[in-house]
C-alpha cells in the first residue's frame, strides 16, 4: 500500500495548487487523477486573471502559487482592464496557449521530488472509527494519508446537457466521480447541486475576421510573475454581437433548453450567465458582446466568450451563424451545461478543513465557487493546511482584512453559498488596501513564515518597499512651486515623471514597479488613511475571539435564529460572527456583554 502525508484529488488549478503548496512544506503529496495528461487542462475559458481574478492571481504570486508564472509563461494575448479607472479595479487578464498551459502545469508540478502522480479514479474516502486514514479506489486500492484535499471541479455525479438529451460526464469527453459523493455524505457533510457551462468551439478557418473588430494585446505585455513568456504580443483577439435574429431564434426555442425546461436542478452562476439567461433577463437589450478568442497558437479553435449554452447542437449552429462574422462558421464543439454535486462551505473552517473529519480538506468548485482563479486560491490555502495537519502544526487562515483571498473564503464559510461564488472587487471592502500591485508587501512575508517561499524572496520585497518608502519621503522634503513634490505628485494631470524632472532621479533609481508604487501611495493618501482606519475597527472586532465550544444558547438577549447560525458556523471572532447572514447589530452587543462578563474567554 502507498502512503504519504497528503493526497490531492483531481489535477485542476485547486489540485494543482493544493499539491504545489504541499510539497513546499517539504510533505510527500500523492497527486490522484483518472487521467495524468489532463493536469492542467482548462475546460472552459483559455484565459487566467480579469475583474477581481487578477488581484486573486497575483496573492496566489505572492504566496509561492503556480498559476501566474504558468499563464505567463504561455501568454499570448496580455491585457490591463479597466485601466482608466483607479488602481484597486485595474485588472490584468492573460490569455494563454491552452494546450502549453496544460503541459507547463505538468512540466512543473510532476518535477516536484515530493510529488507522485496516481492514476486512479478514487471512490471513497477511507476512515476508521472518525480518524481519516486516507482514500480507497474504485478497482480496490487503499492509499494512506494523514490528510486529504478532494477538489474535484465539477465531477461529482457530473451530468453534461445538451439540449434536453444528458449524459453522466464530469466535463465533455471525460467520465464523472461516480462515488465519492456518496463518501462526503457519510461523514456528515449535506451537498449542493450546481451548474455551469461552456460556450461552443468555433473552426478557426470558417470565421471572416473582417467582420470582427480586433482588440489588440498590450505592448509591452504586463505580467503576473514579472518573467513574460515568448509569445504575450503574438496573437489579437476579436469582438462582435449578438443580432436580433440571435435573440429571436432562442426566444423562439427556449422549451428545448433543460434550464428553462425544468430538466436541470442545479442552480447557475448569476454572474457568468448562459446566453439564453442573458436574453431573457436583459430582454431590454437589443444586443450582448462577445470576445473571440484563439485557444492557442496551433490549434484549429476559437473560443466565443460570452455565448454558453445548454440548447441542443442542431440549434446551436443557427445561433451561431447569426453573428456577424460567423455566417459559415463551423462548429468543432459544441456549448454544453454541466450539473455537479458541491459541499456546503458552511461546513468548512476558515482553513477549508472540513468540521465533520479532521484532516479532509476541499477546495475549487467542490466549495461552490466558480472560476480557475477561485479555484487555485482555494486549493493553495487547503494544501498548505493539510500539510501542516500532517506535521502536526496548527490550521491558519487568511483574515478578511488580508486581501481576496481572505474576503472569499470568509464569504464561503461564514456566509455560504446558493449559486456558483465568483470573486469581485465590489465584494472586497478595503480594496484600496488589497490591490493586485501591492499583494507581494502584503502576503510574501506571511509566506516566508510559512514555508511557502525563501527568506532571499523576502529580502527582495523588504528592500522594495524600503526603496519606495525612501522616495516618498524624499518627496516630501523637496519643493516643487511652493508645495513639496508630494503634494505636487497629488495633482490628477501629474505624473511621477514629471516631478523627477524638477527633483531629478533619487539616488537609487526605481524601477517601473516602484514607481507605480510611489504614484497610487501619494494620490491616493487621503483614501488610504480612511481605508486604513476602517481596517482597525474590523480588527478591534477581530480581537474579541468566540470559544470553540461555546453553548450560544446561554448568551442572554441572543436572538433564536442567532443561536442556530452561529451554532453551526462556530465563528472564532465577533468580527466573524457580525459577517454570518441574519446575524443582527443587537446580538454582536449581546456577545460583546457576554465576552466582557468572561473575561477568559475574551
Amino acid at each position: 500500500m502507498k502512503v504519504f502525508d497528503v493526497i490531492v484529488v483531481g489535477g485542476g488549478h485547486a489540485g494543482i495548487e493544493a499539491a504545489w503548496a504541499a510539497a513546499r512544506l517539504g510533505v510527500r503529496v500523492g497527486l490522484v487523477t483518472s487521467n495524468p495528461e489532463r493536469i492542467g487542462l482548462m475546460p472552459c475559458n483559455p484565459a487566467v486573471g480579469g475583474p477581481g481574478k487578477s488581484q486573486l492571481v497575483a496573492e496566489i504570486e505572492a504566496l509561492g502559487g503556480l498559476m501566474g508564472k504558468l499563464a505567463d509563461a504561455t501568454a499570448i494575448h496580455t491585457r490591463v482592464l479597466n485601466r482608466s479607472k483607479g488602481p484597486a479595479v485595474q485588472s490584468l487578464r492573460v490569455q494563454v496557449d491552452r494546450d502549453q498551459y496544460a503541459l507547463e502545469a505538468q512540466r512543473v508540478l510532476l518535477a516536484h521530488p515530493n510529488i507522485e502522480s496516481i492514476r486512479a479514479e478514487v471512490a471513497a474516502l477511507w476512515f476508521e472509527k472518525d480518524r481519516l486514514c486516507g482514500v480507497q479506489t474504485v478497482d480496490g486500492r487503499k492509499i494512506g494519508s494523514q490528510a486529504v484535499v478532494v477538489a474535484s471541479g465539477t465531477f461529482l455525479q457530473g451530468v453534461v446537457w445538451y439540449g434536453r438529451q444528458s449524459r453522466p460526464a464530469g466535463r465533455q469527453g471525460e467520465p464523472p466521480a461516480r462515488f465519492l459523493s456518496e463518501s462526503l455524505r457519510a461523514v456528515g457533510h449535506h451537498l449542493l447541486r450546481f451548474k455551469t457551462g461552456t460556450p461552443p468551439r468555433i473552426q478557426a478557418d470558417s470565421v471572416d475576421y473582417s467582420k470582427l473588430e480586433v482588440v489588440p494585446p498590450d505592448a509591452p505585455p504586463e505580467t503576473f510573475s514579472g518573467r513574460a513568456g515568448r509569445h504575450a504580443t503574438a496573437r489579437p483577439t476579436w469582438q462582435t454581437r449578438t443580432t436580433e435574429a440571435t435573440h429571436r431564434l432562442i426566444q423562439e426555442n427556449l422549451h428545448l433548453s433543460p434550464l428553462y425546461g425544468g430538466d436541470i436542478e442545479g442552480v447557475g452562476p448569476r454572474y457568468c450567465p448562459s446566453i439564453e439567461d442573458k436574453v431573457v433577463r436583459f430582454a431590454d437589450k437589443d444586443t450582448h458582446l462577445l470576445f473571440v478568442e484563439p485557444d492557442g497558437l496551433h490549434t484549429t479553435e476559437l473560443y466565443l466568450q460570452g455565448f454558453s449554452s445548454s440548447l441542443p447542437p442542431e440549434l446551436q449552429i443557427k445561433m451561431v451563424q447569426t453573428l456577424p462574422g460567423f455566417e459559415k462558421a463551423i462548429i468543432q464543439r459544441y456549448a454544453y451545461a454541466v450539473e455537479y454535486d458541491a459541499v456546503d462551505p458552511l461546513e468548512l473552517t476558515p482553513g477549508l478543513q472540513s468540521r465533520k473529519l479532521p484532516g479532509l480538506f476541499t477546495a475549487g468548485q467542490l466549495n461552490g465557487t466558480s472560476g480557475y482563479e477561485e479555484a487555485a486560491a482555494q486549493g493553495l490555502l487547503a494544501g498548505l493546511n493539510a500539510a501542516r495537519h500532517a506535521m502536526g502544526l496548527a490550521e491558519i487562515h487568511l483574515p478578511r482584512e488580508s486581501g481576496y483571498i481572505g474576503v472569499m473564503v470568509d464569504d464561503l464559510v461564514h456566509r455560504g453559498v446558493d449559486e456558483p461564488y465568483r470573486m469581485m472587487t465590489s465584494r472586497v471592502e478595503l480594496r484600496l488596501l488589497c490591490r493586485a500591485d501591492n499583494a507581494d508587501e502584503r502576503l510574501v512575508p506571511l509566506a516566508a513564515d510559512w514555508g511557502l517561499c525563501s527568506e532571499e524572496d523576502l529580502g527582495a520585497v523588504q528592500a522594495k518597499y524600503a526603496r519606495v518608502q525612501r522616495e516618498l519621503l524624499r518627496l516630501q522634503k523637496s519643493r516643487v512651486d511652493g508645495v513639496s513634490a508630494l503634494q505636487y505628485l497629488r495633482r490628477p494631470e501629474i505624473s511621477y515623471e514629471q516631478v523627477l524632472q524638477f527633483v531629478g532621479q533619487p539616488a537609487e533609481p526605481l524601477n517601473k514597479a516602484e514607481a507605480y508604487q510611489v504614484e497610487v501611495r501619494a494620490k491616493y493618501a487621503g483614501y488610504m488613511e480612511r481605508q486604513a482606519k476602517l481596517r482597525e475597527k474590523l480588527q478591534e472586532l477581530e480581537a474579541y475571539s468566540l470559544p470553540p465550544t461555546l453553548d450560544y444558547a446561554t448568551v442572554h438577549s441572543l436572538s433564536r435564529e442567532a443561536v442556530e447560525k452561529l451554532s453551526r458556523v462556530r465563528p472564532r471572532s465577533v468580527a466573524e460572527a457580525s459577517r454570518v447572514p441574519g446575524i443582527r447589530d443587537s446580538d454582536i452587543t449581546a456577545l460583546l456583554i457576554y465576552l466582557s462578563k468572561a473575561p477568559t474567554f475574551a
